[in-house]
């Protein structure tokens, strides 16, 4: 089985990589049969010496190999037809801008695997960034609060090597008493949760962040079922949220109207209420000035998320009053920082992470007769078919172009 690590071709540039030279290294010890070729890339955060120096091979054209391996979009005229193909397609929510992709998709014959929908059997997933979005969403949250408010100012991330460096430059910061809130318990909400800890800022339980006041930076991390309550006062129940959302409504209020600093880590499902609307952010009880949307759900949960921000530019001001973008220092604005491809600011920790759990779950469904049913599972097309699992795409695919 010959692997290929294709150029990322997206623009803008992303400089992740599915496996690091190292990564490599371990694929062809425990899989001596499997062969692995990299395609040669000025863009990468692994340059092409760090392979050669482990004696893994670089080539410009990786077009003979059996499984191809990339992040994020493949371009429709590099698309090689008759492979099979990893990446994020950012097609199974029928995404319109993807739409000319996953036809070329099928029109060449490619087999299409999403690394968004290699799951386990039970449904959960098995590879994502998500843990690297939280660290440096949590990062770019507090280097947003000490602009917002004159009192230091961080580094861009971007410009610091690893998750160590981030942690250092946050640890030389002087934090006022303020109170954080921390949505999300995943991935993403779990890794904003790594930096606050490695910061020392002391977490506290939902009463006591609601009820108290600090003389210190304290944080609360919630679930669902803190922010959301039934309709009917009825008793709480996390699988009953997740299966009848339309029962519920938000009680995100009661966090709003005590919080300086939101970190938006959540999951937000189809149905659910929305955290705070455009009429709770005019609320004179709604305290939050700074939010890092790592979620970054547009027009959506959090109201004040109203486009996604870049990391050229990555904070931007929202005026409650007139709903509409303003500088972000203004004395009315939320300042929001929404960055939607936080991982490709800490590109070497993110490669690392990913490949690990690539390495672990997936490579080896190719040798092992993909007894669990990984590849079954994440394999969109193929014969220039959706797949049964993916059949609910073929309007999407079927539709006119926009």
């Amino acid at each position: 089985m010959k692997f290929g690590i294709i150029k990322e071709r997206k623009n803008p540039p992303d400089k992740r990589v599915v496996f690091s030279p190292d990564a490599c290294l371990k694929l062809l010890t425990r899989f001596p049969e499997a062969s692995i070729y990299v395609e040669s890339s000025e863009i990468r955060v692994f340059i092409d010496e760090e392979y050669l120096e482990k004696g893994i091979s670089t080539a410009n054209d990786v077009s003979e190999c059996d499984v191809l391996l990339g992040v994020k979009e493949v371009p429709v005229d590099a698309l090689i037809p008759s492979k099979k193909y990893f990446f994020f397609s950012h097609t199974i929510k029928k995404q319109p801008y993807n739409r000319r992709l996953l036809q070329a998709v099928l029109e060449k014959n490619i087999e299409l695997f999403d690394h968004e929908v290699i799951t386990a059997k039970e449904g959960y997933r098995l590879v994502a960034f998500g843990r690297y979005a939280g660290i440096v969403g949590a990062y770019n949250g507090f280097r947003a609060y000490g602009l917002k408010f004159d009192l230091y100012n961080l580094p861009k991330a971007e410009n610091l090597p690893d998750q160590q460096a981030l942690t250092d430059a946050l640890n030389r910061i002087h934090l006022p008493n303020i109170k954080i809130l921390l949505t999300g318990t995943g991935r993403v909400g779990n890794g904003a949760k790594e930096m606050l800890d490695a910061m020392h800022i002391r977490q506290v339980s939902v009463n006591d962040y609601l009820d108290y006041t600090f003389e210190e930076p304290v944080y609360c991390q919630i679930d669902v079922l803190d922010y959301n309550k039934r309709k009917d006062g009825q008793g709480l129940d996390k699988e009953d949220f997740y299966q009848n959302p339309d029962d519920y409504v938000s009680d995100f209020m009661r966090f709003a109207k005590v919080t300086d600093f939101y970190i938006a880590g959540h999951f937000y499902g189809d149905g659910a209420p929305y955290l705070y609307t455009k009429e709770d952010a005019r609320s004179i009880n709604f305290k939050i000035k700074v939010v890092a949307d790592v979620s970054c759900d547009i027009d959506g949960p959090v109201a004040s998320t109203i486009r996604p921000s870049t990391i050229a530019d990555p904070i931007y001001g929202y005026d409650p009053e007139n709903e509409q973008e303003t500088d972000f220092k203004n004395i009315n604005a939320i300042a929001v920082m929404a960055v939607d491809n936080l991982p490709c600011e800490l590109p070497r920790d993110a490669s690392e992470g990913f490949g690990e759990m690539f390495l672990k779950y997936v490579i080896p469904a190719f040798f092992n007769n993909d007894k669990d049913g990984i590849l079954e599972r994440a394999r969109m097309t193929k014969n220039g078919k959706l797949t049964d699992r993916y059949q609910y795409l073929q309007d999407y695919v079927d539709g006119e172009l926009v």
